[in-house]
């Protein structure tokens, strides 16, 4: 299974056993990360599943859609590698991805 590396808000860095196939913040909620409120359940209409992904590992995912960029654009916590977690599908490709999840809004 790919691994995939969570930083909670606090800095604590967990390594969890990833489930291809579902989304990073499926695997971010099931793995019991209750700071990733992800209220919408995945549909890319709230952006509290909003996470700050490594430098190194950002060009690994696709772009982002307009949906995506406008609901990122109202959090005051957006940087450079911002995404909504709901919106990666999480791949074998992406074993050993790195993300923080972003302060609360």
């Amino acid at each position: 299974m790919p691994k995939l590396i969570v930083v909670t808000r606090e800095g604590e860095e967990k390594v969890i056993e990833g489930q291809a196939g579902l989304s990073v913040m499926e695997n971010i909620r099931d793995n019991g990360f209750d700071e990733l409120l992800a209220l919408c359940g995945g549909c890319c209409s709230c952006a509290t599943c909003h996470i700050h992904v490594d430098a190194g590992d950002f060009d690994k995912l696709g772009a982002l859609s307009e949906d995506e960029n406008d609901l990122l654009d109202s959090s005051d916590h957006r940087i450079a590698t911002s995404r909504l977690s709901c919106q990666i599908p999480f791949t074998d490709a992406l074993d050993g991805l790195r993300v923080t999840i972003a302060p609360e809004d």
